[in-house]
């Protein structure tokens, strides 16, 4: 699932024009990701745990946060995704549970708490509140609605 999430990541993210019938298969596509991450974005809570370091359904949501943020990042989705009833809500809950569980316990969601002298940052959730914060950022740009609720 990591994989294929990539190789959206990559065309999502292409500067290439799209033809409507490809912005069409976007659209659906922005719909399910965006109802998978609202399901399962709760799951990289886990990740603080060090037993569940490497839950997989955590790595999936990262991921899919990833293709979100970069969705929203293109002008003829953005729209439709600032619609979706409860993404933004969800992204909003999730940072403010993503800050609760990094003041309990070793913050491995940001990069300053994850960087120790010069050791490498290589835990996965590391920048995940950062891509919470750019997506939620994205859906209310220019949406006087979405500015409102936040």
């Amino acid at each position: 699932r990591v994989a294929l999430l990539e190789l959206m990541m990559a065309k999502v993210s292409e500067k290439n024009p799209v033809t409507s019938e490809e912005m069409n298969v976007f659209m659906r596509h922005a719909d399910f990701l965006a109802g998978c991450f609202q399901e399962k974005c709760e799951a990289v809570l886990k990740l603080t745990s060090p037993a569940d370091a490497e839950d997989e359904e955590a790595l999936v949501t990262i991921r899919l946060l990833d293709v979100l943020c970069e969705m929203t990042s293109n002008n003829g989705q953005l729209e439709h995704l600032q619609a979706l009833p409860g993404l933004l809500e969800t992204a909003i809950d999730t940072l403010r549970l993503t800050h609760l569980a990094g003041k309990q316990t070793v913050n491995i969601f940001t990069a300053t708490h994850a960087m120790t002298g010069q050791e490498e940052i290589s835990h996965p959730a590391v920048g995940f509140k950062s891509h919470l914060i750019r997506l939620i950022g994205n859906l209310c740009y220019k949406n006087k609605e979405n500015q409102d609720k936040v």
